[in-house]
């Protein structure tokens, strides 16, 4: 009894190795055959003990909205608004153009969620990839703090508390000259490949 048990189970489990073998993505092969993907680069290989930080005031060069058409990928331009000087030398001008790209877009939803865009990828001109903030978020009116208790003091009304769940909840957007801020942590740097452990 028991050599028939495990010859099954050996059985199944061959049968179930062969398969996921097998199977292939035709959409991901048909869509994706000829793009070229870049890889993400971790930032492993840093020294984060420094919590010296400089503020890089962003002007945004682009207008975008969580209602209008976006993608994730899409890139996005701004310009810093003033000279950033760490210990007395200038480290960004003025007037510098910096790339950054929507790394993640969430629509508004019912009961006053709101939506949100992340923008990600932010690249400066001589400043290593580690040493700036990884993303900055721009989220909509969140009307959930009022949706939620309106709900609650309509229930004892049927329908009333359900009508609620309709109320949306506010568009993420920024405006041409909009002004962001993101953080340059000045004293992050890459470990040598000897300091790995």
């Amino acid at each position: 009894m028991n050599k028939a048990v495990v010859l099954l189970f050996i059985f199944l489990a061959y049968c179930s190795f062969s398969n996921a073998m097998a199977v292939t993505d035709e959409f991901v092969n048909s869509t994706l055959k000829d793009r070229v993907l870049e890889k993400p680069e971790p930032n492993l290989n840093y020294d984060y003990n420094s919590t010296d930080r400089l503020i890089i005031k962003l002007s945004a060069l682009d207008e975008i909205s969580s209602e209008s058409k976006i993608y994730e990928g899409m890139p996005f331009r701004f310009s810093v608004l003033s000279n950033v000087y760490y210990d007395g030398r200038l480290v960004i001008k003025k007037g510098t153009e910096v790339p950054a790209r929507v790394e993640t877009i969430i629509k508004s939803g019912m009961n006053g969620i709101p939506a949100s865009i992340i923008l990600g990828g932010f690249k400066i001109d001589n400043i290593l990839k580690g040493q700036v903030s990884d993303f900055y978020e721009v989220k909509g009116q969140d009307r959930s703090l009022w949706v939620f208790p309106l709900k609650w003091a309509l229930t004892p009304l049927p329908p009333t508390g359900s009508l609620t769940n309709f109320i949306k909840g506010g568009h993420a957007k920024i405006k041409k000259n909009d002004i962001i801020e993101i953080y340059y942590y000045p004293n992050w740097q890459k470990k040598q490949p000897e300091d790995i452990i």
